[in-house]
């Protein structure tokens, strides 16, 4: 995949970021863990600026995030469920995620807008149940423009930087990927602990 994502974005430039990073969100399999820093080398490769590619895989990820947002709005979280349980496996996502994605946001609300847009996963779907909330959009496109700017800054800059070693971000990205699905995962499973032992305490 990571080869095809590239060969796009070289062929296209500012326009295929933009749809790379927009369907991002929309499809978490692709990475942007291989688009920000192949995007930061496209800048010493090609004739992209830093501060354009900022800007446009910066407008692609919000782009994503509001149909996200948008699909949220219009769902409760049994029918995403039901959804997920149906259609997850082409997306890589479980039932499972979606419950942990739902937790943190309830959890740290409109900061886990900001946040999550730098986790791995929770990046993608933290706009649904935002959506399924009702969150201020204007709240929404600010936490979403000021945690996606952060994040796309970084990972491109740090291309930019690496150069013909650009992949190599992305290979130490994959590393913190995992650690946090391993996080999520642990995190998840002392909460239903948690929440059993007060249960069983109450009863």
């Amino acid at each position: 995949m990571a080869d095809w994502i590239t060969e796009f974005m070289s062929h296209y430039g500012y326009a295929g970021i933009f749809i790379m990073m927009a369907v991002e969100n929309l499809f978490p399999p692709i990475p942007s863990e291989v688009i920000l820093p192949f995007s930061g080398f496209m800048t010493q490769a090609a004739s992209l600026s830093i501060a354009g590619v900022v800007v446009v895989s910066t407008t692609g990820s919000l782009a994503g995030a509001v149909v996200l947002y948008g699909i949220g709005a219009c769902l409760n979280m049994e029918k995403l469920e039901s959804f997920v349980e149906r259609h997850g496996h082409r997306l890589r996502i479980k039932r499972e995620d979606v419950m942990r994605v739902e937790e943190w946001f309830q959890r740290y609300g409109i900061w886990a807008v900001l946040l999550g847009r730098m986790v791995p996963l929770v990046r993608s779907l933290i706009s649904l149940p935002a959506g399924m909330a009702n969150m201020k959009l204007s709240l929404f496109l600010l936490f979403t423009i000021l945690g996606t700017l952060v994040w796309n800054t970084i990972l491109i800059l740090v291309g930019a930087l690496m150069g013909d070693s650009w992949n190599e971000i992305s290979r130490l990205l994959e590393v913190y990927s995992t650690i946090t699905y391993v996080g999520l995962g642990i995190g998840g499973a002392l909460l239903v602990i948690i929440m059993i032992h007060k249960k069983i305490q109450s009863a």
